[in-house]
Order: C-alpha cells, then structure tokens, then sequence
C-alpha cells in the first residue's frame, strides 16, 4: 500500500471512531428516546442516499461510515431500520476499526536468495558431498558473498 493511501485509510478510520464516540455521547445525553432518534436519523440519511436519483442506490464510502457508526449505537433488534443485512453491517465496521490498526506487513522468514547464487551452492554441495554446510559457507564468502550460504540450501541437495 502505498504512504498516500495508507495515510487517507488511517484518517477515515479516526474520523470513524470519533464520529462513534459522539454519537455514543449524544445517546447518553438523549438516553430516553435515543434509539428513536438513532432510528430517524438512520432513516433520513437512508432517504438522502435515495435522493440521489440512481436506478439503484450506491452507497458511497461516507455512507456506509456513517451507518456502520449508527448501528453501534441501536441495539441488534433496532437494526431492521437500516437498508442492508445485519453482516454487511458488521463487516463494514470491521473493515473501519481495522484499518485503524492495520501496520505495514511483513513477510515471515529470511529473504529469499538469488537464482545464481543458490545454484552455484547447490553445485558445490553436489561436487563436494563431503562438504558441510560451514565449508559452503566459507567458501561462499572467500569468493565476496558474506552470508549467502544457508543451512536450508545446502540441505537441499
């Protein structure tokens, strides 16, 4: 992923989390009729995404933000107030809570080594059987290649 990206997808899921926070702080404050208010307002937005004049409505990633955030708020017998399946819901708040802890993937192990080198060892472990994995190594390195030599590639023999 790219930093610009990787930027932008961190900054819709903090604003994400904060726009969850105050709304939670606003059911608290309306704590007697909040699940009423929760429900109009996912109605009203529900209707301005059908004002948009499309054959089928296309929910953009600002709407499915701010549902996704709505729906924490009700509970799961209220959900019927919203146009989509209770799992599109809840995968849509995954996908934002997620990136929010998304960090740069690694791959698990040694990187891997160069074609020619592995079969310049491989030859030396056929021509030498009696060779071990330390001589291979050592002689990979009196000819300038310092730790090229793996106990795995000369096993492979």
């Amino acid at each position: 992923m790219r930093q610009p990206d990787l930027l932008r997808s961190h900054l819709w899921s903090f604003a994400y989390l904060v726009v969850c926070r105050l709304l939670s702080l606003v059911v608290l404050v309306f704590c007697s009729s909040g699940s009423k208010e929760i429900e109009i307002l996912v109605l009203r937005h529900e209707l301005e995404i059908l004002r948009r004049n499309q054959a089928k409505p296309h929910l953009q990633p600002a709407d499915r933000a701010w549902l996704a955030a709505l729906s924490r708020l009700l509970k799961r017998e209220r959900w019927s107030a919203f146009g989509v399946r209770p799992e599109t819901l809840l995968r849509w708040h995954r996908r934002l809570v997620g990136r929010h802890r998304t960090y740069p993937h690694r791959h698990p192990g040694r990187p891997p080594i160069p074609g020619e080198l592995a079969t310049v060892i491989l030859r030396m472990a056929t021509d030498s059987p009696a060779w071990g994995y330390q001589r291979i190594q050592g002689e990979l390195l009196g000819l300038g290649h310092p730790g090229a030599a793996r106990r795995e590639t000369a096993k492979s023999r």
